[in-house]
């Protein structure tokens, strides 16, 4: 039999709190002496009894209760100490809590955060504030841990081994016992599981699940990047049995039940190093002049059945994540790269929308549903964008994705040149409307076979991009409008961006007038349009990636709903997310509900939906940062052949530690810290953006240009660290 584990005396002090709150704010009107509150929270003993009076006496000295008559207390009207929050642990060690609904979060010191982890969800006792003071709180209970995976590095001990934590918001070491080491050797990078931490432990205890491999070895690196963020690199063995057991033969009784669009000409444009062809583009001249422009999406859904293993894993994963150097798929390559990619000269399922387009840009017609299509052509960017340019049949070798020099069907390129210039119209519509346009330069890296960096390219959006980016838009907006129109109200899957920040936009606002530029607050359409202006007019200036990053800053986050506000980025007032089911779940759900509706079904369970739209958006946001992550890592690698180097950059950020600097020619960001700058003492100016030199008054703001080189390359932390040199001639 387990021995009872004995409370610390803090532990004990924190439930005795509990249960005395729990008690008087149960009956807020009433008053309880020691006794009646001892038999409510059943304390027998009389030490416990001793310090339950001493608790009251205390918490009545603090103005926390009220003692009505001798012996008696009461709770402070409208007084709720405790609170459910989410931790957000900072540099230093200490806390904030996040409240839902409270305007102000909770400071935590370090010596109050009892053994909580970062994002966890606790419960917080709040002090009673003073009068100027910050909201400050401790944690009294966790009520859930947000992850119990964690990746470090192992130091290994005679008969037990420890394991730092590379996240720099861990702020203890986790202890791992002999028989839970499974082999790892010291220095190892490994994933290492929670399991507990006992009320005398000075760290948590874990056990070594997964040895990466050794510290700045590129896969190592790679494979922490994902493990860190839980995300897998593999699928399990059961999966990829199913997926490799699925029938995907075009069969002659499913295409009797689809829409036959096989002769209609059809091509798809991805990027010339794509695998899976999500998205196709059909073209016909229709006897009365306009256009019948279909956009054909893999029909994903026709293989990934609900309630089977393989769809299970693709909603965990809910998005492929695309790292530098490798694409984790959502769906087995089987399906991903194979059965439902859009290749050329092949038969494929495809869920469609169908649009009749005047000369204009405007819809006439449209038709949903599911269809069978075979694609003519497969197009790089670069391909069709020559053909956008040069209204040419030829492509040339140099970028052709053919290995050789190739002519392409005159009526290829009428379909081009038409879908170039109503996918024109209808985007300058979409700016007139008000939709913000965000076209921050993305880097990219060519790479060696081996995966090591040889140099860094800049990805920009061409004509051809922004041809197909506006018929996914309208096949998204369509599709959302079809749906979200209809009475009664059904449940639907919505891709929703809310209205800007003001406060951050009037900071926003603050920073660009120190380089000439000014937003505009009248309305909500002068806001977007001067946006845009100002988006316009920085292009090609020092400023222009601190600029475009503060004002992606300002906007709020789109996720996915059931309840539809609408996208204030693309001044859309219905938008959902259909053209991507390969590579993103919600476009599945999106799938499954139009087809559903299709075949006149009830509205589906709008709670069901709503948690799936959550979770969504919560993996959506660890890809993304999984990566960036991997983007850091692979400019600090790049940046290590690079330390004999002067650079320019940009000052992109400025803190009381240092400032950030993004160097013009790479966009590689490194630090300078205020310790290591030479020949004078700095102090951090938050309202100026600026480090002010003490003894010379040089200033160093935010946007300005100087000159650095690097000082420290650290794979292992993603940390890259600058000397400054001065200021840019």
């Amino acid at each position: 039999m387990s021995k009872k584990k004995k409370r610390s005396s803090g532990q004990k002090k924190n439930e005795i709190t509990r249960g005395i709150f729990t008690v008087l704010e149960k009956e807020p009107n009433k008053s309880f002496n020691y006794k009646e509150i001892a038999a409510k929270i059943h304390i027998s003993e009389a030490n416990d009894r001793n310090d339950l009076i001493k608790r009251l006496v205390q918490l009545k000295e603090k103005r926390r209760i009220v003692e009505t008559s001798p012996g008696k207390y009461k709770a402070i009207e409208n007084t709720k100490t405790y609170h459910t929050g989410t931790v957000d642990i900072t540099g230093r060690g200490n806390a904030y809590i996040i409240i839902e609904g409270m305007d102000d979060d909770v400071f935590v010191p370090v010596n109050k955060i009892n053994r909580a982890f970062h994002k966890d969800t606790v419960e917080i006792y709040i002090y009673p504030r003073r009068k100027g003071k910050k909201l400050e709180g401790e944690v009294t209970k966790i009520v859930k841990r947000y992850k119990t995976s964690f990746v470090g590095i192992v130091d290994m001990q005679k008969s037990f081994a420890f394991v730092r934590i590379g996240d720099f918001r861990m702020y203890t070491d986790f202890f791992i016992p002999k028989d839970k080491i499974n082999n790892a050797q010291d220095g190892d990078k490994v994933i290492v599981e929670y399991n507990e931490w006992p009320d005398k432990g000075d760290s948590p205890y874990g056990t070594i699940t997964q040895v990466l491999g050794k510290p700045g070895e590129h896969n190592t690196e790679i494979h922490s990047i994902l493990a860190e963020y839980g995300l897998p690199y593999e699928f399990p063995v059961e999966v990829e049995q199913f997926a490799n057991d699925l029938d995907t033969s075009i069969k002659p009784e499913e295409i009797a039940k689809r829409r036959d669009m096989r002769d209609t000409l059809t091509f798809t444009i991805d990027p010339r190093d794509a695998k899976d062809f999500d998205d196709a583009l059909s073209f016909e001249v229709l006897e009365n002049g306009n256009y019948e422009i279909g956009i054909h999406i893999a029909d994903v859904s026709h293989y990934l059945t609900p309630d089977t293993v393989m769809d299970d894993e693709a909603y965990e994963r809910a998005t492929s994540v695309y790292l530098v150097d490798r694409v984790v798929p959502m769906l087995p390559e089987v399906l991903s790269n194979n059965a439902c990619s859009l290749r050329p000269h092949e038969d494929k399922y495809t869920f469609s929308a169908i649009f009749e387009i005047d000369k204009k840009a405007h819809v006439i017609d449209q038709w949903f549903g599911r269809t069978v299509i075979n694609s003519d052509e497969r197009f790089a960017y670069e391909e069709a964008q020559h053909i956008i340019e040069n209204k040419v049949q030829s492509i040339p070798e140099d970028i052709s994705i053919r290995g050789a020099a190739y002519e392409v069907s005159e009526a290829v390129v009428n379909a081009t040149l038409k879908l170039d210039e109503l996918a024109k119209i209808m985007r300058s519509r979409r700016m007139t409307a008000g939709a913000i346009s965000f076209d921050k330069v993305e880097v990219r890296f060519n790479l060696t076979p081996e995966g090591e960096p040889e140099s860094v390219y800049f990805k920009e959006a061409k004509d051809a991009n922004k041809l197909i980016e506006e018929f996914m838009l309208l096949a998204n907006r369509k599709v959302a409008e079809f749906i979200g129109k209809q009475k009664p109200e059904k449940t639907f899957v919505y891709r929703v961006h809310d209205e800007p920040n003001e406060e951050k936009l009037m900071a926003l606002n603050g920073i660009i007038s120190r380089f000439g530029h000014k937003l505009d607050f009248k309305s909500k359409k002068t806001i977007s349009s001067s946006l845009n202006q100002l988006l316009e007019d920085v292009k090609g200036k020092g400023e222009q990636n601190m600029v475009d990053t503060l004002a992606i800053r300002t906007m709020s986050k789109a996720i996915y709903t059931t309840d539809n506000i609408g996208h204030y980025g693309l001044a859309f007032d219905y938008y959902t997310h259909f053209t991507s089911p390969i590579r993103r779940y919600p476009d599945v759900m999106v799938h499954r509900l139009l087809q559903h509706y299709l075949d006149n079904g009830a509205t589906a369970k709008k709670e069901v939906y709503e948690e799936k739209c959550k979770h969504s958006s919560d993996m959506e946001g660890l890809a993304a940062s999984a990566e960036r992550d991997s983007i850091k890592y692979m400019q600090i690698k790049f940046m290590e052949d690079h330390q004999d180097r002067e650079f320019i950059g940009v000052i992109s950020g400025v803190t009381e530690w240092g400032i950030y600097v993004e160097i013009i020619e790479n966009k590689c960001e490194g630090m300078v810290r205020i310790s290591d700058i030479k020949g004078d003492y700095y102090n951090f100016d938050e309202k100026e953006y600026a480090i002010i030199g003490e003894r010379t008054k040089t200033v160093y703001q935010l946007g300005d240009e100087v000159k650095v080189m690097v000082k420290n390359t650290d794979l292992v932390k993603r940390h890259l660290d600058f000397t400054l040199i001065g200021k840019a001639e």
